[in-house]
């Protein structure tokens, strides 16, 4: 016999409950009831199970769209909704080669206020926009010049002469831009020190795996003033944003596995803090045992006094704040979203109803950033147009538990009550200027500390660590600024001693204004 599957709502059982009842003794309504009471649970349970499927599949092979109309493709509205995005061509424009050489090409044949060959009587004059063609090569990493000196001997004394070398060889065997470079493709790319050493041995030029940390070893020592002096200006920051991504260092690993050591915390953490102050981003990252909170205590500690309290954006977890600083706590919106997302497939109409009124919300922060509005301009904005919205959208999911509409312990249930529990971070752009809806950009950010552990895997002690933090704050701050980080990377080894002595002028928005020489 083929069993039939039955959908049963948390309402309909009870109120098939009641209706039986008082048409059965006590003990044939205890096994009803009990039997109802199984189903909906082992409903619950598939449904969940579902959901943390879900959820694993897209951490181990990551989710291919978080777009609403994709996720909510089996909800009622949607099935009758058909649109298509249009695709761009991928192709970029001669002004996005920025750090390309410019060949200026005279015509050959013509010239400026030369007479017309076709028509004798006009004059030619030159175009203010020049015709432009790209063409790219490609070249090793690291390049490698083989210098050959001649050497002449005396027949009679066996002296030995040998040329000078010529000085645009320099003094060192790796300068400061192989090093910059390696810490671009290292710490900005998320290479693996024994792949770039592959590479670099197909091409003809080998460099060992353990050259190269000596040479990233030694460049840290020339510019890591700069490190704590982006940390004493992120502390400034009017907004900061701070999360956690799990990594490993061996060290570390191996002092966890110390019987005689007692330790209160065996986790290791990268902490991402992204700070903005006046639109200037910068990026901090700290790899360790401590927490988002705790690292954002040692970076606020160099804030000054009298400093407002900065707005802090980060999600939920108790483990992103800190009682030691005061901040005004805005929670992650995507994260209440995210909720929504995952649970989609069980509550396709639900889910697509919130998750169209979050995007509305944020349909009209694009028209924020497109209008270019100030803080307070934003925030009238917002007030006017999102919070009716949100409010709608509060009063429809009280209502969804108060009435019992939702399983208070299903995957939606769950949603919801997250959502009402952090109502008031969740909706902090409402009330406060600057107030950023998501913690997107951090996230963002933290993909380059996960780029090196998927990679590499770890860090072999904390020292290198130290290192590689170094190198993504500078090399991602650079990013943000829209700065060239190996052009930035080799100004500040050639001019070391000028960073020593005045960090604060070698920083990535303000070295080319504070520098009169050449870059590199």
């Amino acid at each position: 016999m083929k069993l039939k599957k039955l959908e049963v709502s948390g309402s309909e059982a009870e109120a098939l409950l009641e209706r039986v009842k008082d048409n059965m003794d006590q003990e044939d309504y205890q096994i009803i009831k009990g039997l109802v009471d199984t189903h909906l649970l082992l409903g619950q349970a598939v449904s969940e199970k579902k959901s943390s499927i879900s959820r694993l599949l897209k951490m181990i092979f990551g989710a291919k769209t978080e777009k609403t109309r994709t996720i909510c493709k089996n909800s009622k509205k949607e099935k009758t909704e058909k649109g298509t995005t249009p695709q761009g061509h991928g192709k970029n424009s001669a002004n996005d080669y920025v750090g390309a050489k410019t060949v200026n090409v005279d015509h050959t044949a013509l010239q400026h206020c030369g007479p017309c060959p076709l028509c004798q009587d006009g004059r030619l004059y030159r175009q203010t926009v020049p015709g432009v063609i790209v063409r790219i090569n490609g070249a090793a990493p690291l390049q490698a010049i083989v210098y050959e000196l001649e050497k002449l001997r005396c027949n009679i004394c066996g002296k030995v002469f040998t040329a000078d070398l010529p000085v645009e060889a320099g003094a060192k065997k790796y300068d400061e831009t192989a090093s910059a470079m390696l810490a671009v493709l290292r710490y900005g790319s998320g290479l693996p020190l024994h792949r770039i050493a592959r590479l670099q041995a197909a091409l003809g030029i080998p460099l060992a795996t353990s050259t190269a940390w000596d040479v990233l070893e030694q460049s840290a020592d020339k510019i890591h003033p700069v490190f704590p002096e982006l940390i004493r200006h992120a502390a400034q920051a009017d907004i900061v944003h701070n999360d956690d991504t799990n990594m490993k260092v061996l060290s570390l690993i191996k002092e966890n596995k110390d019987k005689t050591r007692k330790a209160s915390r065996t986790g290791v953490f990268t902490t991402g803090i992204l700070s903005i102050h006046n639109g200037r981003k910068i990026a901090l990252f700290f790899t360790g045992r401590n927490h988002a909170g705790e690292n954002m205590t040692k970076v606020l500690a160099a804030r000054q006094h009298g400093l407002d309290p900065p707005i802090q954006m980060c999600d939920a977890l108790a483990q992103n704040t800190s009682d030691e600083f005061q901040s005004i706590l805005a929670t992650c919106l995507v994260h209440g979203r995210r909720n929504f997302v995952n649970v989609a497939d069980n509550f396709p109409d639900e889910c697509l109803h919130v998750l169209e009124m979050i995007g509305k919300v944020y349909q009209h922060e694009a028209i924020v950033k497109e209008q270019n509005m100030t803080a307070i301009q934003r925030l009238q904005y917002h007030q006017a147009n999102s919070e009716p919205l949100m409010g709608e959208l509060h009063v429809w999911m009280k209502v969804q538990l108060d009435e019992k509409k939702v399983e208070p312990n299903s995957g939606l249930g769950k949603a919801i009550k997250y959502m009402l529990n952090h109502w008031q971070q969740l909706t902090l752009f409402l009330r406060v200027e600057k107030a950023p809806l998501d913690n997107n950009i951090c996230e963002r950010a933290l993909k380059m500390a996960i780029s090196h552990r998927k990679n590499s895997l770890f860090y072999k002690t904390e020292h290198g660590a130290y290192i590689g933090d170094m190198f993504m704050s500078i090399i991602h701050t650079c990013a943000l600024s829209n700065v060239n980080p190996f052009e930035y990377l080799t100004a500040l080894q050639k001019n070391s001693s000028a960073l020593f002595a005045n960090p604060s002028l070698w920083l990535p928005w303000n070295y080319k204004e504070n520098f009169t020489g050449p870059v590199y």
